[in-house]
C-alpha cells in the first residue's frame, strides 16, 4: 500500500567548508507518483554515501555537473520496483540500481534503473561494498593503475574506508607486503588483527612519519584517498619506478583552496608517475571484476565492513562522518527496512 507522503532531501546551497544543518533541506511531499510507459516506481531501499557527494556540491567543472540548487541530492542507490509502465523492461519485486538520489520513493525511465545481477549467498549491501563502485575502484585502481607485484610494497591511506580495506585485502592477495594509514587505534587493529596488513599506522600520532619510515621505508606503490600533507610526504619515499595510484583527496573536499604539493620533483629523480582515474572508465570490465571479487568472498578470502545509518533523514549529517573518519567501511543508509539475505 503506498504512503501518503514520502520524504525527500534536497540541496539548499554550496557550504564553503564543512556541511552544516542549513546545506540540505528535509521535505515531506504528497505521494502521487505513477510509472508512465517505459518507467518504474521505486521505492528505495540502501542510499550509498560516498565522498564524490562532496565535489557534487560544489559549483565546478568536474566529470559530471554539480547538483542545482533546489534539486533532489544525488546518490546511487538501491530500491524495489513497486510498479511498472507500459513497455518497461523491468517486474515489479526487481531490485535495481541506479543514481536515485536522496529520496524514499521514485519514478525513472528504465535507460537509468539496472537489476542488480544478485549472486546466490551474497548480501545485498555486498552490491553497494566489494561488488560497488567502491570495490571496483580498489580492483581497477590497484591492477590496472597501480600495476602491483608479488612482493612490491603497498601503502594504503584511507586504509579503513570501502575502497581501502578492499585494496589492502588485494594487495594481500598478490603477495605484496601492505601498509596502511588510518586515522584511530581501533582502525589500525582492525587492519592488522581482521584483514591481515603486515602494518598499520595511526597518522594522528605525533611519531606517524618516523613510524612510516622505519616500517615502510619507501614503496613501490601508493593507493592514495586522501591527498594533501600525506601525499606530499610520501612522495619523498618512492622506489624507483614507484606508481602513486590518485583515486581521491578527502584531506581537501571540505577546503576552498588546497595548499598543493611540494615533494612532486622526487617524481623526476625515481622516475615514477601519479596517475588519475575514475571507475566509470572501467564499466565495460565490471562482469568481469564482479566474478572474480564474488569468487573471494566466497572463500572468505575478502572480508567486508558496513557502517549503517537507519533512516534516509539522518543521511545529512552521516555524510560528514566520511571527512571527520567517523565511519569504518563502507558507509550506507537504510532508507526502508528489506530483509538483506537473499
Amino acid at each position: 500500500m503506498a504512503p501518503s507522503t514520502y520524504l525527500q532531501v534536497t540541496l539548499q546551497e554550496r557550504p564553503p567548508a564543512d556541511i552544516t544543518p542549513t546545506t540540505f533541506k528535509q521535505e515531506i511531499v504528497p505521494f502521487s507518483l505513477k510509472a508512465g510507459t517505459g518507467q518504474i516506481l521505486v521505492k528505495i531501499l540502501y542510499l550509498s554515501l560516498d565522498p564524490a557527494l562532496r565535489g557534487a556540491m560544489k559549483d565546478q567543472r568536474s566529470y559530471m555537473p554539480p547538483v542545482k540548487l533546489g534539486a533532489v541530492m544525488r546518490g546511487t542507490a538501491f530500491g524495489e520496483v513497486m510498479e511498472t509502465g507500459q513497455g518497461s523492461k523491468f517486474e515489479v519485486g526487481d531490485i535495481v540500481e541506479g543514481a536515485f538520489g536522496w529520496r524514499e520513493y521514485g519514478v525513472f525511465d528504465d535507460k537509468f534503473a539496472t537489476k542488480l545481477d544478485l549472486r546466490p549467498g551474497m548480501d545485498i549491501l555486498d552490491y553497494m561494498g566489494p561488488l560497488g563502485t567502491t570495490g571496483l575502484t580498489a580492483y581497477f585502481g590497484l591492477l590496472d593503475v597501480g600495476k602491483l607485484k608479488a612482493g612490491e610494497t603497498l601503502v594504503v591511506s584511507g586504509a579503513a574506508g570501502a575502497t581501502g580495506s578492499v585494496v589492502c585485502q588485494i594487495g594481500k592477495k598478490l603477495g605484496a607486503k601492505v601498509f596502511a594509514i588510518a586515522g584511530s587505534d581501533d582502525k589500525c587493529q582492525w587492519l592488522e588483527k581482521d584483514l591481515g596488513v603486515d602494518k598499520a599506522l595511526n597518522y594522528k600520532s605525533p611519531e606517524f612519519y618516523n613510524d612510516f619510515k622505519k616500517a615502510v621505508g619507501y614503496f613501490d606503490v601508493y593507493f592514495d584517498n586522501v591527498g594533501g600533507d600525506i601525499l606530499n610526504f610520501a612522495l619523498t619515499r618512492l622506489n624507483k619506478g614507484a606508481r602513486i595510484v590518485f583515486c581521491g583527496a578527502i584531506s581537501d573536499y571540505n577546503t576552498t583552496k588546497p595548499t598543493g604539493l611540494t615533494s612532486y620533483m622526487n617524481l623526476i629523480s625515481q622516475r615514477a608517475k601519479i596517475e588519475g582515474f575514475l571507475v566509470l572508465d572501467y564499466v565495460n570490465r565490471f562482469a568481469e571484476a564482479r566474478r572474480e571479487i564474488s569468487q573471494w568472498l566466497k572463500e572468505g578470502s575478502i572480508k567486508r565492513r558496513f557502517h549503517v545509518v537507519q533512516g534516509l533523514q539522518n543521511a545529512p549529517q552521516s555524510l560528514n562522518l566520511l571527512f571527520n573518519g567517523g565511519n569504518t567501511g563502507k558507509l550506507v543508509v537504510q532508507v526502508a527496512t528489506t530483509p538483506t539475505k537473499l
